[in-house]
């Protein structure tokens, strides 16, 4: 099982000293939060996709590149990258070259996205979200696997003969999870597909999502991809850890209760209690974490937030610590003495290239000499079928 952390991206004001970080410092710190992650042995480091305030994480692909050059071993994922608004063919080149730069250490999460205006300013209708989830993802999809695609569809021009560059690192795509928390048609495209189904797990009521994840392990079976217990779950969560509880909920009242999504509604304790939000112990978080376990069934990959809500730098990196130490090594070995002997494995890029090459060298494709773009060996100047010669002079 994985274990990781993600976050939204967020610049808000520390409620205890009335400050705001600025972009340039809040860009800072995601880098040395992920970089002291991959250093305490988490697994996965994720960052959302936003392109509004008060968040900053704008090209998660050129972020995960940097924390890529500073890491040695996490996974770089998404917490979403869109779908809906993002050209797929753009998507399949950034996360491709993102894939060779990090190695293989790099798998995303594609989702609608929850901001009405980010629609428009990328030319898109929101009334059209499912539809152009389930359009987008079938193209990058074929993007990835085949090596010239010819496709038409409703929301953009159509392809013709047209290669994505780089190919995936190995001939093997990223992983993908389709992050949702409402919507039934996303559960079954993650089934349809095998990829793995994401709750984000906050914002709801304990086990708010548990008919979502059901319906895609049924789905899953469905489609013929193994059984229900074999399908690819992620959960997300809010964690909060102090080295004991009265110290946890002390230090993080005021974020929570200062905090405009929640402090004019909810009291700390209540929340905690009645939604996934982890605040206490060590022992504390173990034992809420196991309680998804017993509600979910087994899962690979249990991400948090540990940056939000204006948390200082210094508690981010200290919540971190105290994840990779205090508590992620106990759910291991708990998850790990529990698990089911027909649960699947978490994917990784090395996972996926055994299953597709077995014990033989992965493809590795090279730029054909005989033509302008890769791969097919079709001749670089051809006649388009108007007969006009496509050849023309080199200028400059």
């Amino acid at each position: 099982m994985q274990f990781g952390i993600f976050s939204v991206s967020d610049v808000t004001r520390n409620p205890l000293t009335g400050t705001t970080p600025s972009e340039a410092q809040r860009i800072d710190a995601i880098g040395q939060i992920a970089k002291r992650a991959d250093e305490v042995g988490l697994d996965v480091f994720a960052i959302g996709e936003h392109h509004n305030p008060p968040f900053f994480s704008s090209s998660p692909t050129t972020l995960l590149a940097h924390i890529a050059a500073r890491t040695e071993r996490i996974i770089l994922s998404t917490s979403v990258t869109l779908i809906t608004t993002n050209d797929p063919v753009k998507i399949a080149e950034d996360y491709a070259m993102l894939q060779h730069l990090a190695k293989g250490r790099v798998d995303l999460m594609l989702g609608r996205g929850n901001t009405v205006p980010v629609y428009p300013w990328f030319g898109q209708d929101i009334r059209n979200g499912v539809a152009l989830a389930l359009e987008n993802y079938n193209l990058l999809h074929k993007l990835w696997r085949d090596d010239v695609v010819d496709w038409q569809g409703k929301f953009r021009k159509p392809l013709q003969g047209f290669t994505a560059i780089p190919r995936p690192l190995d001939d093997v795509p990223p992983f993908v999870w389709h992050g949702s928390i409402r919507t039934p048609e996303i559960a079954e495209q993650a089934a349809y597909y095998g990829n793995g189904y994401f709750a984000n797990n906050v914002l709801a009521p304990n086990f708010h999502f548990l008919p979502l994840v059901n319906f895609y392990r049924e789905r899953f079976e469905h489609y013929g991809h193994g059984s229900k217990e074999q399908a690819i779950v992620g959960l997300g969560g809010h964690a909060f850890i102090a080295r004991n509880s009265q110290d946890a909920y002390e230090r993080f009242r005021p974020f929570f209760e200062g905090n405009p999504i929640y402090g004019s509604s909810y009291g700390l304790e209540e929340y905690a209690k009645n939604t996934p939000l982890s605040v206490g112990s060590p022992q504390e978080i173990i034992d809420k974490t196991l309680s998804f376990r017993e509600a979910f069934g087994d899962y690979q990959r249990q991400l948090w937030v540990v940056d939000a809500m204006g948390l200082p730098l210094e508690v981010a990196l200290e919540q971190v610590e105290l994840l990779g130490t205090e508590v992620v090594p106990v759910l291991r070995r708990e998850m790990a003495a529990r698990r089911s002997p027909g649960a699947a494995p978490a994917p990784t890029h090395q996972s996926l290239v055994t299953a597709k090459y077995g014990d033989a060298p992965a493809r590795q494709p090279t730029p054909n000499p005989n033509r302008g773009d890769n791969l097919t060996g079709a001749r670089p100047y051809q006649d388009t079928d108007l007969g006009v010669a496509a050849k023309l002079p080199l200028v400059g």
